[in-house]
């Protein structure tokens, strides 16, 4: 497996494993947590600058939303400029239009740089609203971006094959493959010294007065500053109270003929739907995407493909669906990322999170706004990101403290088993959360009658996995944690596995 799901995604045949020899004996001027196009791109800008910087990645690079995402590069946001306004003014809302604006130039330049081949397209978008009422906040989204200086202008015409309302077109948006640009990312950053170590999960963090000691699996690494670019932080934080976790989905179809749009696509349905093309392998793929929710909080996780899919179906002329997978994503409890410094941290440690569905962008941001603060200690992004926005709760430090002290024994017990297992009455491929004895476990039972048995708590912030049935996996509803079925990690904030109960008696 080289992403976080059981579903291929589009991307995923690009993803390489890379090796970089360095002694962890060295103070690392920054140590990046997290493999990503976050992680990635901060790291080249940071050791071009002549920082000397080692990634850490816990499985490799693109396993988790880099290889999932569809990939669209916009200056426009799930955070619309008319929301932006409201809720923080119309200067912070200008400030917002130059993140897209200057990302997407980052991106064009190191394509142009390092000479990268990663199918980068310009292209136009457009926003169609389907009722009166998505047509009304078309209305405010064209009034808005017009407030900030963006361009989004009403259009009578769109290229999708839907009926709408009323549409607007975004001129100057782009698209590209994720994997072919941080892999060759990747490469300059080893070029330029840089150090990778993969299969490598960061456990902790002790920050001391002068640097920070890392604990992680391959040993201790000490670094003068440490960025954690982990979709969300590992452990215990307040920010992981203010951003929920999302999962959406995917589906790239053959196309019947040559008449398909070749431009980006977006209605205003809740959640709302997404369109693009990709040539891969030869062939010109229509890439869908939508059905969005919370989580944990979708009781057939397959469904929500099915209903994608019917829905493409209805109004494109596709063929086979090639790909399907899920992706997940953090939103912001104010609609904007928390990046900069972590709270609860003594300025030594910095985060990047609650990108919403805009992943690509404000993780190629990111490394301009950390970069800047570490080089130069400011940034003109620095207080419209700011995560020190959200103030610790009262009696934080202590449940933190309480939360990770928390641990079980691990029970070999055969009756004990037994109970579990027909308590469960799972047919071959299915699974669920049953309780026994005051206590919850989650149970899956493969094609060959062989079931798996764990803790259903979530060692995080001990909240209770749900089985997600598409991607094969037990997720929490809390914030986002994701475990295989035998309980070990996919994504965090988690660092530790779910506790697996041993289904064979003489082990």
């Amino acid at each position: 497996m080289n992403r976080d799901g059981a579903r291929k995604s589009i991307w995923q045949e690009e993803i390489k494993t890379f090796s970089s020899d360095a002694g962890f004996d060295q103070l690392f001027d920054v140590a990046i947590v997290g493999g990503g196009i976050t992680g990635i791109s901060t790291a080249v800008r940071l050791q071009k600058e002549g920082k000397k910087c080692i990634i850490l990645e816990a499985a490799n690079i693109g396993f988790g939303t880099t290889g999932g995402t569809t990939a669209h590069l916009n200056d426009f946001f799930d955070t619309t400029y008319a929301q932006a306004i409201k809720d923080f003014g119309l200067n912070n809302a200008k400030l917002l239009k130059y993140v897209g604006i200057e990302a997407k130039n980052i991106i064009k330049n190191n394509i142009r740089e390092y000479n990268i081949d990663c199918d980068f397209e310009r292209k136009t978008a457009y926003i169609f609203a389907l009722d009166e009422s998505q047509a009304r906040q078309l209305d405010e989204m064209v009034k808005g971006s017009a407030q900030v200086g963006h361009q989004m202008i009403l259009t009578q015409d769109i290229p999708f094959p839907i009926p709408f309302k009323k549409a607007a077109v975004v001129p100057d948006q782009g698209q590209f493959h994720p994997i072919k640009y941080i892999k060759a990312l990747m490469q300059v950053f080893i070029d330029l010294g840089g150090v990778l170590v993969e299969q490598c999960l960061c456990e902790s963090h002790d920050e001391q007065e002068d640097q920070v000691v890392l604990k992680t699996t391959k040993g201790e690494i000490k670094a003068a500053r440490v960025i954690y670019a982990t979709h969300i932080p590992p452990g215990v934080n307040v920010l992981h109270f203010m951003n929920a976790p999302y999962r959406s989905y995917a589906i790239a179809f053959s196309i019947k003929g040559d008449h398909y749009p070749k431009d980006l696509g977006y209605d205003l349905i809740d959640p709302y739907h997404y369109y693009r093309t990709q040539e891969i392998n030869g062939e010109v793929l229509l890439i869908a995407g939508g059905e969005d929710h919370k989580t944990g909080h979708a009781e057939d996780t397959g469904e929500c493909f099915s209903k994608l899919e019917n829905y493409v179906r209805e109004y494109f002329d596709v063929e086979t669906a090639v790909y399907s997978w899920s992706s997940q994503y953090y939103e912001p409890v104010d609609g904007l990322p928390y990046i900069g410094v972590l709270p609860g941290s003594n300025g030594r440690i910095y985060t990047a999170t609650g990108f919403r569905g805009n992943g690509m962008i404000f993780g190629t941001i990111t490394s301009q706004i950390l970069g800047d603060l570490i080089l130069t200690g400011s940034s003109k992004y620095k207080e419209l990101f700011d995560p020190g926005r959200i103030k610790p709760m009262a009696g934080f430090t202590t449940f933190v403290k309480e939360q990770a002290s928390v641990a079980f024994d691990f029970i070999k017990d055969k009756l004990f088993v037994e109970k579990i297992s027909s308590l469960a009455e799972l047919k071959d491929g299915e699974a669920k959360v049953v309780k026994y004895d005051g206590s919850s476990y989650a149970v899956y039972k493969e094609s060959n009658g062989k079931a798996h048995i764990l803790k259903s708590v979530c060692p995080h912030a001990q909240c209770e996995v749900r089985w997600n049935s598409a991607e094969i996996s037990w997720d929490c509803p809390c914030h986002g944690s994701r475990f295989n079925v035998n309980g070990k990690m996919l994504t965090g904030p988690t660092v530790k596995d779910l506790q697996r109960i041993e289904t064979d008696p003489s082990v």
